[in-house]
């Protein structure tokens, strides 16, 4: 009766083996579906990407707003008899001045009090 037991202890451990340390084991398996799952989520990023790129090709092979809009920010380019204004964004380095001016005069290099604040302008070098 013991060597019975031990018999089937034995032959329960090796059909256990597979299950737990062979290739279809349960971690085996967990490692393939999370890998399955990091390569569906690729998938879609891409599957996204591709579908607004087929949208792009689409708008230009179709229709001019496109091209021009890429022209536009691309390329810099403006219509025909159509003015242009660049407006450029400053840091304020002084928040108590408007505009961002910056008093570099001190109150002794300062003799007319009406440009008191105010940055001299230093014509250009001839």
């Amino acid at each position: 009766m013991r060597k019975l037991t031990v018999i089937f202890i034995v032959l329960i451990a090796l059909l256990q083996y597979p299950l737990w340390l062979g290739k279809g084991s349960w971690s085996r398996v967990w490692q393939y579906s999370q890998q399955i799952e990091a390569h569906e989520k690729r998938n879609d990023y891409y599957r996204q990407r591709n579908e607004t790129l087929r949208a792009e090709v689409r708008d230009l092979k179709q229709g001019q707003s496109a091209i021009e809009e890429r022209a536009r920010s691309e390329l810099g380019m403006i219509k025909q008899d159509e003015v242009f204004y660049q407006v450029i964004q400053r840091k304020n380095p002084n928040p108590a001045m408007p505009g961002g001016v910056v008093n570099n005069i001190s109150s002794k290099e300062t003799a007319n009090p009406a440009v008191a604040g105010t940055v001299p302008v230093i014509p250009p070098a001839q």
